[in-house]
């Protein structure tokens, strides 16, 4: 079988071409520290209020001894509960996500914040909120007739200003 020069040429130019978009998209996924969920947990979706993590009143954000932050959310007919959380800004972030019905899919536009929220697991993200300011929480995920509706908000604060939240906090409750 013979094959012309040119089209030998044009195949490696199209090979080449395929190769950097490969190398762009790994080095880019690299670089920004994206990659594939890796935590693999499940749960009862229908017992999560009887769950010790996910339990009402354990739900938002909490503060670990090493300084970061844990986030607990459920997703669920049509919303995201807590509505409204506050956050602090240069600090790590780990968001646990559980679903009360059906596959949500939640974003934090202008971040490298994105999952898939799948009943009976528990989806698990890493990352960190740098500014200051007001973002939103959306379901990316089409979910049901009230999908539009299904939003959050997230209000990032300073490392200082979220010291003196928690100290308000702890006298309130003490």
């Amino acid at each position: 079988m013979h094959i012309d020069q040119l089209e030998k040429r044009w195949a490696g130019i199209a090979l080449g071409i395929a190769g950097f978009f490969v190398a762009v998209i790994l080095g880019s996924a690299l670089f920004h520290g994206i990659h594939a969920p890796s935590n693999v947990e499940t749960i009862d979706s229908a017992k999560l209020h009887l769950s010790e993590e996910f339990a009402e009143d354990k739900l938002g954000a909490s503060t670990n001894p090493d300084g970061s932050v844990t986030v607990r959310m459920v997703a669920g007919r049509y919303g995201f509960y807590p509505k409204t959380l506050t956050l602090p800004a240069e600090t790590k972030l780990t968001f646990r996500w559980v679903s009360l019905d059906v596959i949500h899919g939640v974003h934090i536009p202008m971040t490298n914040m994105s999952t898939m929220i799948v009943p009976g697991y528990v989806a698990q993200v890493q990352t960190e909120l740098h500014h200051a300011g007001d973002y939103p929480l959306l379901c990316n995920e089409y979910c049901g007739m009230g999908h539009a509706h299904m939003w959050s908000n997230i209000k990032v604060v300073s490392k200082a200003q979220w010291e003196a939240l928690n100290k308000q906090r702890g006298a309130n409750h003490g």
